[in-house]
């Protein structure tokens, strides 16, 4: 699926702004019929449950409204005209006028809605979307609906952040020509010298197929071109190539044009698409994971879009200060914990060299963790009426829409099937194996993970062999043996050489750390202060330097997040190592220190080692 772009021969109107919002209780029988009497307005992008103080707006469960009148540039007569939208989570109906156009589910890809013969150039329209928060076992993340005695809705989930809801990215009207550049696809590798081999696939839509030739050529950053080629499909080699390398990014441009001829043999372009790309490898090789056919080892975090106010409403500026806080702390990487981010996300990691894994919405597949710290499920995950029904198709779409959406972005490095799935439980294989091949046949070119819960064990994991990397979470010294380091690192370390012995494979550390209040102290090792979350992570490092399998630690969490109410979540998660808007913790220094200088590099073991 291609990102939303302008060229010579496309154009974009953007949508965000103010929008008229009601809850479905307070809209109608057929909101879409008339304009919206509610007084609210809400902001796109943004989630909407922290924006007003009305509580029945946070804990709603169903529908809500939006609506806002758009006009077509008149300029765009003959021309295809698309309605693109980020994400709407969790799922959409989408109606022009009184027409319903378009229904998507899935609360963290985009979709994109044809307009060409229902909207008119000049005219103006009715748009109206409605947008279901609800979780159940045929979505992703999976919810559990009841209803109160007083007849609403609850919503339940196993998931350890905040249900934000709402049309939480950019809404873009686009026009195309009406024969199109409906996708590329590019893959590149070293020819053995110095320079690369780039194949690239592009596909073609609209009126005039048959007759439409496909140029492309290639251009540097300084606006050189250094390749081209003819036909949809084909080989492009680059000299003296420079590669993306972490840390360092390099972007090439593919331009890509249909071209027509007239009688007289003159040529005509009807559309033009860039598609940026990086020149890189990846690849796994016994224990290390290597870029470029280099040793890296990933330093960095799991994340969440969240910020005060918008939940998960993409901000270009927490974006820049995101990824300034992970240049200063040393960070070279991150994981879309526990979904796929906005597509500027991964654009700007692009542009800055950090190294991503890219995650579906799979989180929650594990009703262990409802007998607590036992794991004991109170019936079986993976059983037809919880999750191995409909479950593993919904979570198949998921993976193709995540996979068709970031498949050429350079800082992608791995997909990561799930967070913390029942992994242990009979049923995981059968319900992964499948989703496995898939992922292998959408792309062969990049390393599949899935991050293993503290029930999953290196003897009990029935997975684990079919992924390339075995990503681990682990929270010995927090919800094991709190405040007793010794034991927790004596138990850390036995658990990681349990998988490296039985696996062989490299093992990355994909969540570790420890609840923190900003600014409580202690001489002594107390949980949630902040020296005991940086002498815990400075414990797990320690252990992670004796075992020259591991090939990387992503802290959890860069920073605080919001969370469901609970007598264990005081205003949310405070793992992160720095606040929620984003103020250091002592451990953000201690980080600092450790990460600073490592250039991808593998930190050295203790000197007593």
């Amino acid at each position: 699926m291609l990102s939303p772009r302008t060229s010579p021969t496309r154009d974009i109107v953007g949508l965000d702004g103010l929008w008229r919002f009601a809850l479905d209780s307070r809209a109608g029988a057929t909101p879409w019929t008339s304009r919206l009497a509610s007084p609210l307005e809400v902001p796109v992008p943004a989630s909407y449950n922290d924006l007003f103080v009305d509580p029945e707006i946070r804990d709603h469960v169903g529908v809500v409204w939006y609506q806002r009148e758009v006009r077509v540039p008149r300029g765009w007569a003959g021309e295809r005209v698309v309605l693109r939208f980020g994400s709407v989570t969790h799922a959409a109906q989408v109606y022009v006028d009184d027409q319903l156009v378009a229904e998507h589910t899935g609360g963290y890809t985009p979709f994109d809605v044809e307009l060409t013969h229902i909207v008119q150039p000049g005219g103006e329209f009715r748009l109206t979307v409605g947008v279901d928060n609800r979780l159940t076992n045929e979505t992703l993340p999976p919810g559990t609906l009841t209803t109160g005695p007083d007849g609403r809705q609850r919503q339940s989930y196993l998931h350890d952040f905040y249900n934000y809801a709402g049309i939480a990215r950019s809404v873009r009207l686009c026009s195309t020509p009406l024969t199109f550049v409906e996708d590329v696809t590019v893959v590149t590798e070293r020819d053995g010298g110095a320079g690369s081999i780039v194949d690239y696939r592009v596909e073609m839509a609209g009126e005039a197929v048959d007759s439409t030739a496909v140029l492309v050529h290639v251009v540097d950053e300084a606006g050189r071109a250094v390749a081209a080629a003819e036909g949809p499909e084909g080989v492009l080699r680059i000299a003296d190539v420079t590669l993306w390398q972490p840390g360092a990014a390099y972007l090439y441009d593919l331009v890509v044009e249909l071209v027509t001829e007239d009688r007289t043999g003159a040529r005509e372009v009807v559309d033009s698409y860039t598609q940026p790309f990086g020149v890189r490898t990846v690849e796994v090789r016994g224990t290390e994971f290597l870029i470029n056919g280099e040793p890296f080892y990933f330093t960095g975090f799991g994340k969440h879009e969240d910020t005060p106010v918008r939940g998960k409403g993409h901000d270009d500026a927490y974006l820049v200060h995101d990824f300034q806080l992970l240049e200063w702390t040393g960070a070279n990487s991150f994981r879309t914990s526990h979904y796929p981010y906005a597509e500027e996300v991964l654009d700007f990691a692009d542009r800055h060299g950090i190294v991503v894994i890219d995650e579906t919405a799979a989180v929650g597949l594990n009703l262990g963790v409802m007998g607590g710290l036992t794991g004991q499920a109170p019936t079986p995950t993976f059983a037809p009426e919880n999750f191995g029904g409909v479950t593993r198709d919904v979570h198949a779409t998921h993976l193709r829409e995540l996979i068709e959406r970031d498949k050429n972005h350079p800082s992608v490095v791995m997909w990561s099937l799930a967070n913390e799935p029942a992994s242990n439980e009979d049923g995981a294989r059968e319900y992964f194996e499948p989703l496995v091949e898939l992922a292998r046949k959408l792309d062969p070119t990049r390393p599949l993970t899935y991050s293993a819960v503290m029930f999953a064990t290196s003897q009990n994991d029935q997975i684990g062999d079919l992924f390339d990397v075995l990503s681990i979470n682990r929270y010995y010294g927090w919800y094991l043996f709190t405040g007793d380091l010794a034991t927790a690192e004596q138990a850390l370390e036995q658990d990681l050489r349990g998988w490296a012995t039985r696996f062989g494979k490299p093992l990355l550390m994909s969540e570790y750390g420890a609840d923190t209040q900003p600014g409580l102290h202690s001489v002594w090792d107390t949980p949630w202060s902040e020296e005991y979350q940086s002498e815990l992570l400075a414990m797990y490092h320690r252990v992670f330097d004796r075992l020259p399998e591991f090939v990387g630690e992503h802290v959890w969490n860069f920073a605080d997040f919001q969370t469901s109410a609970g007598i264990h979540r005081v205003d949310g998660n405070k793992k992160g190592v720095f606040t929620r808007d984003r103020k250091p913790k002592t451990a953000a220094y201690a980080l600092r220190s450790r990460w600073n200088g490592l250039e991808g590099r593998k930190p050295g073991p203790p000197a007593n080692g």
